[in-house]
Parts: C-alpha cells; sequence; structure tokens
C-alpha cells in the first residue's frame, strides 16, 4: 500500500477519532461539568482506544495478530505525545485567547496528527508489511 493511500486511511479513521473525542469532550465538560483538562483527558483517552483499533485493523490491516498488545502499548505512549499536545493547546487557547473549546479541541489534535502519523508508521507498524 503506498504511503499517500495509508496517510488517507489515518486520516479518515483520525477524523472519526476528532468526533468521538469533540462529543465525549462536550459530554464531560459541558454536561457533566468536569474541569476542562479531566474532560479532555477522558475524551482523548476515548478516542486513542477508537483509533487503535480502527488503525490496527484497517490501516495497517493487522487484524488479530500477536503483537496487538505490544502495538496498542507503543500506539499509547505516541498518543500520549499527542494528548499533552492537544490538551496543552486547548488549555492555552481557552485560557489566554477565550477560543470556544471545541474549536481549540480541533486546532490542538490539528498540530499533533502529523508527528502521530510519522511516530506510528515508523514504530507502532513499523513492521506491517508493505510498509
Amino acid at each position: 500500500m503506498s504511503g499517500a493511500h495509508r496517510l488517507g486511511k489515518f486520516l479518515v479513521v483520525g477524523g472519526a477519532g476528532v468526533v468521538l473525542n469533540n462529543a465525549a469532550l462536550y459530554a464531560f465538560y459541558q454536561m457533566l461539568r468536569l474541569p476542562l483538562v479531566v474532560a479532555s483527558t477522558l475524551a482523548v483517552t476515548l478516542a486513542i482506544g477508537n483509533n487503535f483499533v480502527l488503525n490496527d485493523r484497517w490501516t495497517f490491516g493487522q487484524g488479530r495478530h500477536a503483537d496487538s498488545l505490544r502495538r496498542f502499548l507503543r500506539f499509547s505512549l505516541v498518543s500520549l505525545a499527542g494528548l499533552a499536545i492537544t490538551t496543552a493547546t486547548l488549555w492555552a487557547l481557552v485560557t489566554f485567547l477565550n477560543v470556544p473549546f471545541l474549536v481549540a479541541n480541533v486546532v490542538g489534535i490539528g498540530l499533533s496528527t502529523g508527528s502521530n502519523f510519522v511516530a506510528n508508521l515508523n514504530w507502532t507498524w513499523s513492521g506491517s508489511g508493505e510498509q
């Protein structure tokens, strides 16, 4: 599979993750009134699990391969860096610039997407066949 095709799949999965993340963030922050950073952390955690399963099965075609736990741990570590970028961006934009929280969240996700793809391609799924 070409790098562009794989990137396209990664972005589709990421788009689904953004929808899940924003819906969960809205529910946790607006409806349950959790603190913004807590709400963001929970929302990102849900999106990480969703995105791992979809990327593992579809983007990188791993199915139920025996190394799923290793890949999940690596994906989670890469995602933690994305979580830090997303949450820091969200907090800063909301706190200092009064950007609406869902807009700030999307900006943060956008900032972390490129580094997440490169790290996952070269580390998490480095042995996924048609690199």
